[in-house]
């Protein structure tokens, strides 16, 4: 379906002439607003599919008119997706033979929308922790030394900013994940490495997904505050070796929590199939 908002627009000269400019405006909000609602529509369902296994690795999407008829969409909109999807590495389009779909070892596994597909779709299993926390031991305890060492006081402001933030959102008052984001963000900047910050967004991105796992644990946030005050303490004290040992006991605390919130969810899925 497509929505279609219009304005008239009146402008009234000296002479009393009206002119009415709606159609213009009618046509461009037609042409320039729904594709690209469309688009993303389109693009989040098939590769949500493929992450799911609708379409396993190795097989070929359906044919051009298929995906527009089962879809109910325009060719451009479905060639747009598919673009979009092989620049990601989820698929590889061949003339003669199809689509084909990619295993997961070529997908760019840090683009934001991969990472949603995959957690929206239950593609969170022991060996995607294990790789996430393995990660988060590369990067987060250098990051950590390096801001005790060169962390400015404004950089400091805004670490102690958004851990009370975290503290508050505890306590009821505002959203935990995005103060805890912002947290080890203000960390990553204050690295004051122009490569961190380029990897940011896509670090943030996977973070997210841990920390939307880790608050579903029963007073998970809350048992993690105290650690994350000490990692703050040690970079504002200047002292990089505990800021790295407080870190690393963020990191164990969190994979803790994800398999749990990982093994609670199986229990939940089992007892759901079960009773159907």
């Amino acid at each position: 379906m497509t929505n279609i908002a219009t304005l008239d627009c009146e402008i009234r000269l000296n002479q009393g002439n009206c002119y009415y400019i709606s159609i213009i405006i009618r046509i461009m909000i037609v042409i320039m607003i729904p594709r690209q609602t469309i688009h993303d529509d389109v693009l989040n369902r098939l590769g949500a599919d493929i992450c799911t296994g609708v379409y396993p690795a190795g097989t070929v999407l359906p044919p051009e008119p298929d995906l527009c008829d089962l879809l109910g969409v325009s060719r451009i909109v479905v060639r747009e997706a598919v673009k979009s999807l092989s620049a990601r590495g989820l698929v590889t389009v061949r003339r003669r033979t199809g689509t084909l779909v990619q295993s997961s070892e070529n997908w760019q596994l840090f683009d934001p929308k991969v990472v949603v597909w995959r957690a929206s779709t239950g593609m969170i299993d022991e060996k995607y922790i294990v790789d996430l926390m393995e990660l988060r031991r590369v990067i987060e305890p250098a990051a950590v030394r390096y801001a005790a060492q060169r962390a400015s006081a404004e950089d400091l402001a805004l670490m102690r900013h958004h851990l009370d933030a975290m503290a508050n959102a505890i306590n009821g008052k505002g959203e935990y994940v995005p103060a805890d984001l912002a947290f080890h963000g203000a960390i990553l900047d204050a690295c004051h490495n122009q490569f961190l910050r380029q990897m940011q967004q896509a670090i943030n991105v996977i973070l997210q997904v841990s920390f939307d796992l880790c608050v579903q644990v029963p007073d998970g946030p809350a048992r993690s505050q105290s650690l994350h005050e000490a990692l703050f303490s040690a970079i504002a004290a200047r002292n990089p070796v505990q800021a790295e040992q407080a870190v690393l006991e963020i990191i164990e605390r969190a994979e803790n929590d994800l398999h749990a919130s990982v093994n609670n969810s199986r229990v939940i899925d089992h007892h759901e199939n079960h009773q159907n």
